[in-house]
């Protein structure tokens, strides 16, 4: 008996290892879409990856291969659908859908809040996440095939911007990139950064910080400067 329980440990154990490497591989072969980008198609999807690979992992009674095959047959067409889907337009539609107007021109498409079997309380709650309170300052909305809902407000309620008031557009020297973490120093960004730790130590200094160990976060700014935060005790130490 106890020779039993100890094989099937092992057993479930290594089902368990080779699903979950399997499901890793699957994914990164698929590519990386965040959660809020994903489709119907691309949810449901992974869904069935989840379930069969807990199936494989969880299930005794399943046969390891055939789970496995099955997993990665399932990656396979998943796959040959997502490159059908890049290459022919028609195909796009039929597995991802298109995206609908809801309101056009500041008109409520009740026709398409029925086809989408969406009601008011829903749309409303859709345009209060974009700050928008009120739909007559709506000129167009669109239910997009992720779920999410894309909104132009009209021209006298959008936001100005810069070139609107005349503000300085020069492009930024740098993307705001992190330096220091818990008191080391992350080399490799200012590499890419094209900086040094010649420079870095200079601009700690100039905010009277004489070691980077006394550092919690350090962030180079777009316009070349350097946001410090301190870790607790240098803080507390500082006159």
């Amino acid at each position: 008996m106890d020779n039993f329980f100890h094989a099937h440990f092992w057993e479930m154990i290594l089902r368990a290892t080779l699903s979950f490497f399997a499901l890793l591989m699957v994914a990164r072969i698929l590519g990386k879409k965040q959660l809020g980008q994903l489709t119907f198609f691309h949810y449901t999807t992974g869904i069935t990856f989840g379930s069969i690979a807990s199936e494989i992992a969880a299930q005794a009674e399943t046969p390891f291969l055939d789970g496995l095959i099955a997993l990665i047959w399932w990656g396979v067409l998943t796959y040959l659908m997502t490159i059908l889907t890049i290459k022919s337009k028609r195909a796009r539609v039929i597995v991802d859908d298109k995206p609908t107007i809801l309101i056009q021109n500041g008109l409520i498409l009740e026709s398409a809040l029925r086809k989408n079997r969406l009601h008011m309380d829903e749309l409303t709650m859709m345009l209060r996440e974009q700050a928008i309170f009120s739909v007559q300052d709506v000129q167009y909305a669109l239910l997009e095939t992720t779920g999410r809902l894309s909104v132009l407000p009209k021209p006298a309620e959008q936001a100005a911007t810069k070139q609107d008031v005349k503000a300085d557009v020069t492009p930024p020297t740098y993307i705001p990139t992190e330096v220091a973490s818990d008191g080391q120093i992350i080399y490799e960004n200012l590499v890419e950064l094209e900086l040094t730790e010649e420079w870095l130590m200079k601009k700690l200094k100039k905010q009277n910080v004489q070691s980077v160990t006394d550092v919690f976060f350090a962030q180079v700014q777009a316009n070349g400067s350097l946001y410090i935060s301190l870790k607790d005790k240098a803080r507390r130490s500082s006159p």
